[in-house]
């Protein structure tokens, strides 16, 4: 049984560049769904999301036809007071200068440190894993989901940032923690 991790498509505050957490409930752009709907993705039998509408929506355009089982602890990390901000509204803060300082490492100010996140998600996937399913899974979430569980789960090991993925991109998570990138084939209707 194999994990396909997908990040959901790209919604108008990632194309601002913005920090976009749990805290607003965006929905994919125009944009995000087109891209989605000209990509085949691998075949599966269940999928498991957070719960955040941008995850909901990609799991119905990639997986129409197969009902989406909500796992509220794979939601996005909660980016604080620089919610909804992007790097030109933050630049001159000295919170955020000292979170950028510590590699992302200091908890967002008032919001959640990458450590409770990645521990959040890795032990919702953990839980998943351990129900031992036959059939290939997607799990459809979040950047920052998807580096918490690899930097976890992956084979070799490597570091969170070095799993970062664009939106609607991925990883296939083999049993065994072998990986490789999402191989996404492009197609027009």
């Amino acid at each position: 049984m194999r994990w396909v991790l997908i990040r959901h498509g790209q919604t108008q505050g990632n194309l601002e560049h913005r920090y976009i957490g749990c805290r607003t409930d965006e929905p994919l752009c125009a944009t995000g769904r087109e891209a989605l709907r000209l990509r085949r993705y691998p075949a599966v039998s269940r999928v498991f999301a957070s719960p955040m509408r941008r995850c909901i929506e990609t799991a119905a355009i990639l997986y129409p036809g197969i009902r989406t089982e909500i796992v509220p602890d794979f939601r996005e990390c909660d980016f604080g007071v620089f919610e909804g901000k992007n790097y030109a509204e933050l630049s001159g803060s000295s919170d955020y200068q000292a979170w950028i300082d510590s590699g992302g490492a200091l908890p967002f100010p008032g919001g959640e440190s990458r450590d409770a996140f990645a521990s959040r998600c890795s032990r919702a996937f953990e839980h998943l894993r351990a129900q031992a399913f036959q059939e290939d899974c997607a799990l459809i979430g979040h950047g920052g989901t998807i580096m918490a569980i690899m930097e976890r789960f992956a084979m070799p090991r490597r570091g969170y940032f070095d799993y970062q993925v664009g939106n609607g991109e991925g990883f296939v998570l083999n049993p065994d923690g072998t990986h490789e990138k999402l191989e996404i084939n492009n197609f027009h209707p």
